[in-house]
């Protein structure tokens, strides 16, 4: 997986986990980026400072200090998730494969949830199925 950070033309500055700099390049060409707090899809990467993890590094968490905005926008952020998921049915492991039926026409068109490893949804992005990452919200880690 590939992180970049982005910003809207508003200056609007947000993250985005990809899992390839092919797949970023994909759906920006489709207007599927976004920016969370504005909706422009005009968005561009950033430029970064490369990470480098040493071995005496230990994993860190991003973190973010919610003020009332945050809070809200993490709120309609949950409303879409749980819509999506009461309107998609949950195949578990046996995602990529079902997500690469309904893509080939082996079954019946519908929304899908499921868990894919990274590798997974790489290959199932480089065949071209449309999919995309759900959100870990605050609530579901603590």
């Amino acid at each position: 997986m590939i992180h970049y950070s982005l910003q809207c033309d508003r200056d609007h500055k947000f993250e985005g986990w990809f899992a390839s700099s092919a797949d970023y390049d994909s759906q920006t060409e489709r207007g599927l980026i976004t920016c969370p707090a504005c909706g422009s899809a005009s968005v561009s990467k950033m430029l970064m400072a490369p990470n480098v993890t040493t071995g005496r590094q230990k994993e860190a968490t991003q973190a973010l200090v919610m003020d009332n905005a945050h809070k809200e926008m993490i709120g309609r952020l949950r409303e879409i998730v749980n819509e999506i998921k009461a309107n998609a049915e949950d195949v578990g492991e046996r995602f990529p494969e079902e997500a690469r039926k309904i893509h080939y026409g082996e079954a019946e068109a519908r929304g899908l949830i499921g868990k894919a490893t990274p590798e997974e949804a790489e290959a199932l992005i480089e065949e071209g199925v449309e999919i995309a990452a759900l959100p870990m919200l605050p609530d579901d880690i603590n």
